[in-house]
């Protein structure tokens, strides 16, 4: 059997250890989170409104349905990475949103990640107190 060609375009997007594979559609403005309403995986408004960064700078709120599988991470980081593979697959959709997108930042991966602990250290940076005597 053939694979049925649909509208649906596919990006991903990266954001600390989480990875999101974001897929959108024209539609009415659903959005799922791993099987789930954005509201109940993402409570927090102010969540919610980083997510949409890249729809509401290119007025696509409400205009396109969202699917999204997120793995690894935080609630932080997987919304991080939920944003840029949203931005990225707005770009594939139309190719004029990259200027727009690119100069809002929304297409650069925030590269920043959790430093490892190292020997000898409690933690990354921190220091065992130094005692002279």
């Amino acid at each position: 059997m053939a694979a049925t060609k649909t509208a649906e375009i596919c990006a991903t997007g990266r954001r600390k250890c989480a990875v999101a594979r974001v897929r959108i559609q024209s539609g009415n403005g659903k959005v799922k989170v791993n099987g789930k309403a954005l509201g109940e995986y993402f409570p927090t408004e102010s969540i919610s409104s980083f997510i949409f960064q890249p729809l509401t700078i290119t007025d696509n709120m409400g205009k396109i349905d969202i699917s999204a599988n997120i793995q690894g991470g935080g609630s932080a980081g997987q919304a991080g990475a939920f944003r840029h593979g949203l931005a990225r697959a707005l770009v594939k959709m139309d190719e004029s949103l990259r200027s727009v997108l690119k100069n809002s930042g929304l297409l650069t991966r925030d590269s920043r990640v959790k430093e490892r602990k190292k020997p000898g250290q409690p933690g990354a940076r921190k220091r065992f107190q130094f005692s002279k005597r």
